[in-house]
């Protein structure tokens, strides 16, 4: 009786182990949501050592959303392209966070910086790793949201327009991007390399602490890992573009900055900047995070409150493409083979 009590109890363990840390084989499911005002084209770049998802670049229409499965463990990056020209064959180029492919998949190229980019590295029965990074420029706003998992599971993201808010000497065309620092000057302390190339070397600039003031969630250099790395276990992730409208953006944007020098810029000023930065607020405009400035979600119900009045968790209707079993359903799954079991244990143990 011991023995037949002791191995079921090790049984219930099991299971229960299962529930909280199995994400099989499956991983995550993402999904892209375009709130922008015209098509945007995401780009998806696997790490090395990752698989490719099924796409790695496709157009996705105004108001609609596109889902894929990715395997556990997986690591990679996303991006969307803007200004894209495509001919039938699939063939063309974009404006922004052109991937060099020369075709609507981008065949494992990156992004062309400036491009703003969401980061991954699920785990492996363990935490995942995301971030929003304009370390290499900003091309547009983005929004990424974990639901169903467990953990902090906050929401990042930068939601404000910094194309209004580019300083001259980042500004591409007519304000299509704001490049990083690094990219528009090249210097060793904007790129954190060679004398500059660790944490207590490479020290924020004005730049990126302008970055960092619209959008304090997000990398906005090289070493900004303390408050733009979040965690959350056995979720899946909606990647939202221009999470806010326009006429909502607008209402709130500080005045652009106007003049400035095209030559590379001491680090202590912004040439030209003036006051038409407004800085201080530390606080995304138009996005509102659960939980308080400590990253805390509460929940991680995936219920991130927008400007508009809209919950994120509507956002992926339209013409979504149906998506895989989820994690969240792998554990229901796990919870009621868990109840059979027990179940299963407290009839022998009577029939004993």
């Amino acid at each position: 009786m011991d023995s037949f009590f002791s191995s079921s109890f090790t049984l219930f363990l099991n299971l229960v182990f299962l529930l909280f840390t199995s994400r099989g084989a499956l991983g995550a499911t993402f999904t892209f949501v375009n709130r922008c005002e015209t098509t945007v084209w995401p780009g998806i770049l696997a790490n090395a050592g990752s698989p490719n998802l099924d796409s790695t670049g496709f157009e996705l229409p105004k108001d609609t959303s596109r889902s894929f499965q990715s395997p556990t463990g997986w690591s990679g990056r996303f991006w969307a392209r803007t200004g894209c020209n495509f001919d039938d064959s699939g063939s063309g180029s974009c404006l922004t966070g052109d991937c060099g492919s020369g075709q609507v998949e981008c065949n494992g190229a990156g992004a062309t910086p400036p491009a703003t980019l969401a980061e991954f590295t699920l785990g492996t029965g363990g935490q995942d790793f995301y971030d929003v990074s304009l370390v290499d420029g900003y091309n547009l706003p983005m929004l990424v949201e974990g639901t169903g998992g467990m953990g902090t599971c906050a929401s990042t993201g930068c939601s404000a327009d910094l194309n209004q808010q580019c300083p001259s000497e980042l500004r591409v065309g007519d304000g299509d991007a704001c490049k990083s620092a690094c990219e528009a000057f090249g210097t060793p302390e904007y790129c954190c390399s060679g004398a500059y190339g660790s944490p207590t070397t490479c020290r924020p600039s004005v730049y990126s602490e302008m970055f960092k003031a619209a959008c304090p969630r997000s990398y906005s250099y090289a070493y900004d890992d303390a408050t733009s790395t979040f965690t959350c276990t056995g979720a899946d992730y909606t990647v939202t573009f221009c999470p806010s409208s326009p006429s909502q953006k607008s209402s709130r944007d500080s005045t652009p900055m106007t003049g400035g020098s095209s030559t590379t810029p001491s680090q202590g000023t912004v040439p030209g900047s003036g006051s038409g930065y407004v800085s201080g607020s530390g606080t995304d405009p138009g996005l509102t995070y659960p939980g308080t400035d400590s990253g805390s979600s509460g929940s991680g119900s995936g219920e991130t409150m927008l400007a508009d009045g809209s919950w994120l968790a509507g956002l992926a209707m339209g013409d979504s493409s149906p998506s895989a079993v989820s994690p969240s359903t792998l554990k229901s799954a796990f919870i009621a083979l868990a109840a059979f079991s027990v179940t299963f244990i407290l009839s022998c143990s009577i029939n004993l």
